[in-house]
């Protein structure tokens, strides 16, 4: 955890840095990794006024209090940003969980509804090449798992594929 503490008009003390390093923690066991606490403090007239933006990976907590105690302003701020990100990780849990639910269930009811069916169809284009120039134009596909071509020697259709160790390949051709 890095802080930062700035004072404008009042005098930035290490009591001051030690207090929020201590209520910090409460902010900290939320997160793993790098937290970057940027506190600014200021006095005007008779209120203390405590600034705070907690910065996490791409998240921003920020939260703003006045009072006659600057340790009380110090104190809301920490309140106010443990509330922002205990809401801001409930929701994302929530929705995580939403999600993975919804898509189990629908793949439940689509395996349930769906048997021995053609559901899904692709079109490509079938171009005669040697062996040798599809297992080129495969490996320059490394998601692909397969190419079909017309072998240009038989001028049959086949298929060349990826075996399962990644390294090596197979080949399909019709015997006639």
């Amino acid at each position: 955890m890095n802080i930062t503490i700035t004072g404008k008009d009042v005098k930035a003390t290490e009591a001051i840095r030690d207090y929020v390093e201590k209520k910090m923690e409460r902010v900290e066991k939320y997160f793993d990794g790098d937290i970057e606490v940027a506190v600014t403090i200021k006095a005007e007239k008779t209120q203390q006024i405590a600034e705070m933006s907690v910065k996490v990976k791409q998240d921003t907590y920020r939260a703003v209090t006045a009072h006659k105690d600057m340790y009380a302003s110090i104190d809301k701020d920490i309140d106010i940003l443990e509330g922002q990100i205990r809401k801001w990780k409930t929701r994302k849990d929530k929705a995580n969980k939403d999600d993975s639910i919804k898509v189990m269930a629908g793949n439940f009811e689509e395996e349930a509804k769906l048997e021995n069916e053609i559901i899904k169809t692709i079109y490509y284009d079938i171009k005669p090449m040697t062996p040798e120039d599809a297992k080129l134009k495969l490996q320059e596909k490394p998601q692909d798992r397969f190419i079909t071509f017309i072998n240009q020697e038989t001028n049959k259709v086949n298929v060349l594929f990826k075996l399962k160790d990644n390294k090596n390949y197979g080949l399909l051709e019709p015997e006639n």
